[in-house]
């Protein structure tokens, strides 16, 4: 039951998750590494979708999020992952809430005419 009833924020999962990942998640995201492709039948689809990770901030969030791992906990999986990331990289999956994305995606849209950066529109 990881990341059930989530709201916000961003996990990163380096094992493998139990059943009904993501039941009721509304908000944040989720990286799942999952070299075996085992994720998609533990995972309840009724209100995320699973994405390839593809856009530059997302690959630059898992990777400074792996690099933290590694600097606060020694982690060894995190390590190898970061020696080849680019190739693992194609083991992630991004779990994303689907009303979620809508109001993110309409929210870059506005910010774009606007002529507003993402980082400006957070921190000012």
């Amino acid at each position: 039951h990881g990341c059930e009833y989530m709201t916000g924020g961003t996990v990163v999962v380096l094992g493998k998750t139990g059943r009904n990942f993501a039941a009721g998640m509304s908000g944040g995201m989720a990286f799942i590494y999952d070299p075996g492709n085992e994720f998609k039948i533990n995972c309840n689809l009724e209100m995320v979708e699973l994405e390839t990770i593809h856009e530059d901030e997302d690959i630059a969030l898992l990777e400074e999020l792996l690099e933290d791992h590694v600097e606060y906990t020694g982690s060894t999986v995190a390590a190898a992952i970061l020696k080849d990331f680019d190739k693992a990289l194609n083991a992630f999956v991004k779990v994303m809430p689907k009303d979620y994305k809508k109001v993110l995606s309409e929210a870059r849209k506005k910010m774009k005419e606007a002529g507003i950066s993402l980082e400006v529109a957070l921190y000012g």
